[in-house]
């Protein structure tokens, strides 16, 4: 019963295993006879590995070989055992390493690190995103979640690509949303604008419930579908549409202003548009005054965020208050 055991628990391990057990075992065996068959040519067990091994790999230095009849004999059995052993490691090895290169490719390769970045969908906009964040931040690793590319059509080295519905729980695991950091979900784009806002709030939901520490940003489409978006989760709402239309609506009303726009965007990469927090001595101080502070540091303070409500170039006597967050410019 316990051979049959034995026997069981060898057939359950992987065949790479398998097999670089199998020729271990035969390489010290053959090692260690032709030891003792020809003791004044192999004067110890490792001179009888090496020759084992020197033999199995067909490279043949010929430093030492057997001269005897017994001596050959064991060489012959070696050569066609052994020979045909390693070659079937090294092929199997081979094909391993070429079926996980294809599973890598083709988005069915489970990701294993952790404090990455999740998007979901993929476009032009992702693309513009996965360009700069690998620009401005190498260390930084994203996971390309999409269901109807055949492998990702761009190249990087911290970037990760899994085939699927983010909508599902699989899936989400095989992006490893359970221990990622950030999970940007755009637009679908081969959906109308209210069906693309359902599944992006669906892919939301099922996010959140997997992890709901996530940091999620979703891209909404209509704004009947940005409060459903704040209910499920989502801690940013992206408007593409109201910032689109906003530029087109200003450039009508004032034409250029939308190529002055473009052009203030190229300049505010690198982090250069941040928010931050109000504290120590900057609250009870006016507009003005933190303005004067933060300009001496080459910080261009353009607004105020307090709670929902956002205030650009408020009054210079608008007062700071415990909570709120200062709009900036790093220059």
């Amino acid at each position: 019963m316990k051979n049959w055991d034995v026997l069981i628990s060898y057939l359950r391990l992987p065949v790479l295993v398998r097999l670089l057990l199998v020729g271990s075992i035969m390489i010290v065996f053959f090692g260690t006879l032709i030891h003792f068959v020809e003791p004044s040519t192999f004067r110890n067990v490792f001179d009888g590995i090496w020759w084992a091994i020197v033999t199995t790999a067909t490279i043949g230095y010929g430093d030492m070989v057997p001269k005897t009849f017994a001596g050959k004999i064991v060489a012959i059995s070696l050569i066609l055992l052994g020979t045909g052993v390693i070659t079937t490691y090294f092929a199997t090895l081979s094909a391993a390493a070429a079926a996980k290169e294809s599973m890598l490719s083709s988005g069915q390769l489970r990701y294993m690190q952790k404090g990455h970045i999740i998007i979901v969908g993929w476009n032009e906009r992702a693309r513009e995103v996965i360009a700069k964040l690998t620009k401005y931040h190498s260390s930084l690793r994203c996971v390309i979640i999409d269901a109807t590319l055949q492998e990702l059509p761009v190249s990087y080295k911290n970037v990760h690509f899994i085939k699927g519905n983010a909508s599902y729980d699989d899936v989400l695991h095989k992006a490893n949303i359970a221990e990622a950091q950030m999970i940007l979900i755009t637009a679908d784009q081969h959906k109308n604008e209210a069906e693309a806002d359902k599944d992006s709030i669906l892919t939301l939901l099922a996010a959140k419930g997997l992890n709901p520490c996530i940091y999620a940003i979703v891209e909404i489409l209509t704004e009947q579908q940005v409060n459903n978006a704040k209910r499920a989760g989502a801690d940013e709402v992206i408007q593409t549409n109201l910032l689109s239309s906003f530029a087109m609506a200003n450039s009508l009303q004032s034409p250029g202003v939308s190529k002055a726009t473009e052009e203030l965007l190229h300049q505010l990469h690198n982090r250069k548009l941040q928010l931050i927090d109000a504290e120590g001595l900057f609250i009870g101080k006016t507009f003005f005054e933190i303005s004067q502070i933060l300009l001496d540091k080459q910080i261009i303070l353009i607004g105020i965020m307090r709670g929902e409500e956002g205030y650009i170039n408020p009054s210079p006597h608008f007062l700071i208050e415990k909570g709120d967050r200062l709009f900036v410019i790093m220059t």
